[in-house]
């Protein structure tokens, strides 16, 4: 057998293989959830006969659970500091000032500076998934009013309102929607 034989059989094997991979593909990404952010596109080569691009959608990457664990025991050290609308610490604390200060400012993840904009930029997660360390969004009107950091058990830290100071509450009220810092 010549080389030029082995080429071309080699060439034609691929050829029957690249439209099963692209269904493969195509298959494999079914339940992948609409608002996952980022995505990748494959195309197939001119010579298969796949129907056309595929698009493969990825899953954000979210904090760990022991960045998580670490986010609880942060938020519960700022226990006793008083409330003051628009800050983020290291003493004084708005709601989601104390979110911004554990996730962004002491663990380094990004997350934006306003409870709603919090919620737009989380992974959203049934509230059964909740997990310490998972932020809890507080809605009226489609919007995030308050955030905190769930702790387990049923229970958020957070910076209450002025006169408060932060604190580990039970979650007070069923309007509310689970985020997981990317």
């Amino acid at each position: 057998m010549s080389s030029t034989t082995s080429v071309r059989g080699a060439a034609a094997r691929s050829l029957l293989f690249a439209p099963l991979l692209a269904a493969a593909l195509a298959l494999g990404t079914l339940g992948a959830p609409p608002s996952s952010p980022g995505t990748a596109r494959a195309t197939t080569t001119e010579n298969s006969t796949a129907a056309g691009p595929v698009t493969i959608r990825t899953q954000p990457i979210a904090v760990s659970w022991s960045t998580r664990q670490l986010a609880v025991r942060i938020a519960a050290a700022q226990k006793g500091d008083p409330y003051r609308w628009g800050a983020a610490g290291p003493s004084a604390f708005d709601c989601s000032g104390l979110v911004y200060y554990v996730y962004k400012t002491r663990i380094g993840r990004y997350i934006p500076r306003t409870a709603d904009a919090q919620r737009r930029a989380s992974i959203w997660l049934a509230k059964s998934s909740k997990q310490a360390g998972d932020l809890i969004f507080f809605m009226s009107g489609g919007r995030a009013y308050h955030v905190g950091i769930y702790a387990g058990s049923g229970r958020i830290w957070h910076a209450p309102r002025p006169g408060q100071r932060v604190q580990l509450s039970t979650i007070w009220t069923s309007a509310y929607v689970v985020g997981r810092v990317r």
